[in-house]
């Protein structure tokens, strides 16, 4: 395993495509969730795209890294050296970037991404994929987003999202840039073939 120290002007860009999984430290309470992990990480290795992610070994952020490790896949991993012992920071990674805050943490990872998967997790899953998501509403960058919707895990978020489009807070093409799919395979060709267009997330009072 390579450890690096890292910051983020030293970080360039992956030569494959990465997909960056934003996950849980946990495992839920179904083994649907664990399986559904799995799955991603081997679906991302033999797919030949590197997997990106917090860099721990604990829960489905494990589970997602031990996956595409043991399908030959390429995994790198990016976590708060103050997280390194809470977390369980994994041992057996292609890298891992050890780094000074959460917020270097997002950067690092976002920047070397080339799209993003949201598996079911927590806050801290929840917080991580709508910001990437509201970057590509800004124009920040043009990288897809996709939650891998396991046992329905997003499906009130969507019927929320729905709600905040009703309510004029959200554009219905801002709300579809989203790809949900329950199985990897499927979210992940779709990510491949996204192409993201931007859009002024501003809703005026004539379109109201």
């Amino acid at each position: 395993m390579m450890v690096r120290q890292s910051i983020f002007s030293s970080v360039g860009n992956c030569m494959t495509k990465s997909v960056c999984v934003f996950t849980g430290s946990s495992f839920g309470k179904a083994p649907e969730y664990e399986d559904a992990a799995r799955r991603m990480g081997q679906a991302i290795a033999e797919g030949g795209l590197t997997l990106v992610y917090g860099g721990a070994s604990v829960g489905l952020m494990g589970v997602v890294a031990d996956a595409a490790l043991a399908a030959g896949g390429r995994v790198i991993g990016v976590l708060p050296k103050a997280l390194a012992d809470l977390e369980l920071a994994h041992s057996g990674l292609t890298e891992l970037h050890l780094v000074g805050s959460m917020h270097e943490r997002k950067t690092i990872m976002a920047d070397l991404a080339d799209m993003f998967v949201a598996l079911p997790g927590g806050l801290g899953t929840f917080e991580e994929i709508f910001e990437v998501w509201t970057w590509s509403q800004l124009g920040v960058h043009a990288k897809p987003v996709g939650f891998l919707d396991v046992r329905d895990y997003y499906q009130l978020l969507f019927r929320f999202l729905d709600h905040a489009v009703d309510q004029g807070f959200l554009k219905p093409s801002q709300r579809d840039f989203a790809i949900r799919a329950d199985d990897p395979g499927s979210l992940l060709d779709q990510l491949l073939g996204k192409q993201v267009v931007y859009e002024p997330k501003w809703i005026g009072r004539a379109e109201r």
